[in-house]
């Protein structure tokens, strides 16, 4: 074999050995980024080293800083598994090395990224004429369609952005719900809208946007209006009322988009799609495949109703560059990027519409499953209705909340994350991932009781 057939036969290697390692390892790191950084750092060698080796001695170094995410028992933040046909398919992406923001360029990934699109608007009742750009996560997808929003609000208005910048534009009124998921905020930094010009409107107790708070923040509101709703409140799981605050924010003539980075996916389920009934009528969506779809990270998603207006947010100018109609790099940020929508295919192609919604169903049954279990360990309060994935918890101190939270961590046989909500400190148990098993959660019940009750 050539230098590089024998590297990617020891990555393949390893990588399979890592996976068969899942079940067993601890699912939190057991080495720090010092100890990491010792591991690879040091001055760079004045001579290379053959390729199979480095993949080698990568591997060796890494196993006792990986987190198991790919594992049954990673519950942390919001994060999937891999599906095994999108792993799979991000191997042969890397492989096959296609710069994909042109469709003349690489016809094969682009195809692939977009058959992908019209398969996800289809699975969750989204207009099929919209655009779909693939980026790097949620933060992006949420960046890219409020960077859309701001634009089209603005044209509206009579103000030509991309002739004219910002500078003594019309004043943009962004409106969010208290329980929005950080990135809104932070995407409204990167468009230059601070926290003084954004109007917050209150919540009810599991992070749902309250209508008549809506009506009352926009009344008397008069110019371009963004307004930003939710499906999947990052604690709680709760979804915005739809049906009820789009109709609202449509009278008042808002662009209103969904920020549905792990939510957006109940509508592929028959049993829980009333969850989003009513969010077809937004503007734009923004939703993350590497959490609900379980494929390898980076794949957001940015979908935007009329792919006018993404065009006109982001087609780029270049005497060198290939145009034939809707490209990728027409509708994103990005020009050069790699094809992160091919394992989405992929995973979409395995699964099938059955599939996929027997997914987003046995996340669901998995959070009943949790919730259940923790519940009865003496001392745990849950804290959420669990009507998705989300599933919170606590003790009856903060002390003693944040001290399970270390301690499960140590212990190693499951991870979950932190929050708080309400004033309270909690802990948080995201079901992301379609390799957790019902014995992974019994383990997970077993070893909190064991914490808890001693």
């Amino acid at each position: 074999m050539d230098d590089r057939e024998r590297a990617l036969d020891a990555a393949h290697r390893h990588a399979a050995e890592f996976l068969r390692t899942l079940d067993d390892r601890p699912v939190w790191p057991r080495a720090s980024l010092d100890d990491m950084m010792a591991t690879f750092g040091g001055d760079l060698a004045d001579e290379g080293a053959d390729p199979a080796s480095v993949i080698d001695e990568m591997a060796r170094g890494a196993d006792p800083g990986l987190v198991a995410i790919p594992g049954g028992r990673f519950f942390g933040f919001v994060i999937g598994a891999t599906q095994p046909a999108a792993l799979a398919a991000d191997w042969l992406v890397s492989a096959w090395d296609q710069n994909s923001g042109s469709s003349t360029l690489t016809p094969t990934t682009v195809a692939m990224e977009r058959v992908a699109g019209q398969w996800m608007l289809d699975l969750l009742g989204l207009p099929a004429s919209a655009s779909v750009g693939f980026v790097t996560g949620g933060q992006l997808a949420n960046f890219t369609c409020l960077a859309t929003a701001r634009n089209a609000v603005l044209r509206r208005a009579g103000w030509d952005l991309a002739e004219r910048g910002l500078r003594n534009a019309p004043p943009v009124t962004f409106v969010v719900g208290a329980d929005r998921h950080g990135s809104i905020d932070r995407a409204a930094r990167f468009l230059g809208i601070g926290r003084s010009e954004t109007t917050i409107v209150d919540s009810d107790e599991q992070g749902r946007m309250r209508a008549d708070a809506l009506e009352a923040a926009l009344a008397g509101v008069d110019g371009p209006l963004i307004v930003c709703l939710q499906a999947g409140e990052v604690h709680t799981g709760a979804f915005d009322d739809f049906r009820a605050l789009i109709p609202l924010a449509r009278r008042h003539g808002a662009w209103v988009h969904v920020d549905g980075a792990f939510g957006l996916w109940a509508a592929a389920s028959d049993s829980l799609r009333r969850l989003t009934r009513g969010m077809e009528e937004a503007d734009s969506w923004a939703t993350d495949a590497h959490k609900t779809l379980n494929v390898p990270y980076d794949c957001g998603m940015a979908i935007v109703r009329d792919p006018a207006d993404s065009i006109a947010a982001f087609r780029t100018g270049g005497d060198y560059l290939i145009y034939s109609g809707l490209d990728p790099w027409d509708v994103t940020p990005e020009l050069s990027r790699r094809a992160r929508g091919v394992p989405a295919w992929a995973a979409l192609r395995s699964l099938g519409r059955v599939g996929v919604a027997r997914l987003i169903d046995r996340l669901h049954s998995n959070a009943v499953r949790m919730a259940a279990g923790l519940a009865s360990v003496d001392g745990i309060e849950i804290i959420n209705d669990v009507d998705y994935t989300q599933v919170m918890f606590c003790l009856a101190s903060d002390a003693a909340t944040r001290a399970l939270g270390d301690a499960i961590l140590a212990e190693g046989t499951a991870a979950v994350t932190g929050a708080e909500w309400r004033g309270r400190a909690t802990l948080r148990c995201s079901m992301s991932s379609w390799a957790t098993t019902d014995d992974d959660i019994d383990r997970t019940i077993a070893a909190f009781r064991k914490l808890v009750e001693g």
